[in-house]
């Protein structure tokens, strides 16, 4: 059976912009064209491979078949760059991970890496907890997350932990809690989180005091350096990765919250078993580079493999 490449090219423009009428604009054919390209394909691979809502989502099939065009792509690549002696040909990495990990140890570690290899980064930037349902559902090839089980045909690799936090200006401080951080006070002081899918210092703050979300105000600005800013300036209090903090600590810009309750992050890289050699190349490098930055994984933890 082979797979006709218009039809797999609507089935991810489809996916990409979330609807047929978007998919015929990128690719510049009609709406019915795209329809019948992609009822041609369900039918060749005898399943639905789009669920017909808004936005438009992949099936589990349609998933997995999304997963496998972007793999063979990269293959592809990478094949006709080492048959056409273009040894000079970038990679184009799609890889998702979360913003204190872009924010921190992912440059500092990796730039001298990216650069050997000719790297061309397409990065999907979101929550640590999230990251894994990106590789999932074939948006990226590889990805930094919390989560130490791979899903069947990849590996995950412990890269080291992350340590956090609690922050806050000495003012905030002062004003929320003159009496130190306890259950009453937080349920009157704003917490700084990137998005509504950041649990960082919502758990922490279930755990140590009991207070459950929502209990307490919450300022909701991504990025790492803007909210690292809003927490300076007073406008709330947060995690922040220990990476970013030994100066301003030092100078008493901000002031530790919990100094003798640290929270750990532990955070793998997943990506394909069969890969291309210079993402596997890339790969290894990850693993070698990030725990010269994050705590050092545990010696005896192994990839894990389905």
């Amino acid at each position: 059976m082979n797979l006709d490449p218009r039809q797999t090219e609507a089935f991810r423009a489809v996916v990409r912009t979330g609807s047929f009428e978007q998919a015929a604009q990128l690719l510049h054919l009609t709406p019915p064209a795209i329809s019948q390209r992609v009822r041609a394909l369900e039918s060749t691979l005898g399943n639905a491979l789009i669920v017909r809502s808004r936005p438009c989502r992949p099936t589990e099939i349609g998933q997995r078949l999304l997963q496998y065009l972007k793999r063979a792509a990269l293959l592809e690549a990478d094949l006709l760059a080492d048959l056409a002696e273009r040894s000079d040909a970038p990679l184009v990495v799609v890889a998702a991970l979360n913003a204190d990990s872009l924010g921190t140890w992912f440059f500092p570690a990796l730039a001298e890496v990216l650069l050997r290899e000719r790297v061309l980064l397409d990065l999907n930037v979101e929550d640590q907890d999230h990251t894994y349902s990106l590789l999932e559902t074939g948006l990226a090839i590889g990805c930094i997350s919390t989560e130490p089980k791979p899903m069947r045909g990849c590996t995950a690799s412990p890269l080291g932990s992350m340590r956090y936090r609690l922050v806050a200006s000495r003012d905030f401080r002062q004003r929320h809690f003159p009496n130190g951080l306890n259950r009453n006070a937080a349920r009157k002081a704003p917490i700084i989180a990137y998005t509504r899918k950041d649990r960082l210092t919502s758990s922490f703050l279930l755990r140590q005091l009991g207070l459950p979300e929502g209990a307490y105000p919450c300022h909701y600005v991504p990025g790492t350096e803007p909210r690292v800013n809003a927490i300076r300036y007073g406008l709330g209090y947060g995690m922040v990765p220990e990476l970013l903090l030994h100066e301003v600590l030092s100078q008493g810009t901000l002031v530790d919250l919990a100094e003798d309750s640290p929270l750990d992050i532990s955070l793998y890289w997943h990506t394909w078993k069969v890969q291309s050699p210079r993402m596997e190349n890339l790969s290894q490098r990850i693993l070698e580079a990030a725990p010269r930055i994050l705590a050092r994984p545990d010696d005896s933890a192994e990839p894990v493999q389905t």
